[in-house]
């Protein structure tokens, strides 16, 4: 037979209430939307089977943001503007004092202009 203290269990006290989150997020980041954003986000949150504030951090987390251009391409461009300006001021100074005088320097231009576009092609990325 079982004695009183062997019957008696010890029973853990239990907290009220819901219980408290391992990660609390606690910081607030306000995002404007247009109408039409909004009802996009909803709507692939929906998909997803997520709520829309989750399906928005997991986009943040995963998105991968480049620059639109690296200092060495911004170089080329501005280069390159300025390599098509020389070339408009010698097709200027051609029109007025012959296209023969002009020639060997708008083909160096021309090669610069050439190499700027070369590079430029082959660094998309």
């Amino acid at each position: 037979m079982l004695t009183a203290s062997e019957n008696k269990t010890i029973k853990k006290a239990r907290t009220p209430g819901r219980p408290k989150k391992t990660i609390r997020r606690s910081d607030f980041l306000m995002v404007r939307l247009t109408p039409t954003e909004k009802i996009l986000i909803e709507g692939r949150a929906k998909n997803a089977g997520l709520k829309p504030s989750e399906w928005f951090r997991r986009a943040a987390k995963n998105a991968r943001v480049f620059p639109r251009f690296t200092p060495e391409e911004t170089g080329w461009f501005r280069m390159l503007a300025g390599v098509a300006n020389n070339l408009n001021q010698l097709t200027h100074l051609a029109h007025v004092a012959g296209l023969f005088t002009l020639a060997m320097k708008c083909q160096t231009i021309l090669k610069q202009v050439d190499g700027l576009i070369t590079k430029l092609s082959s660094h998309d990325g």
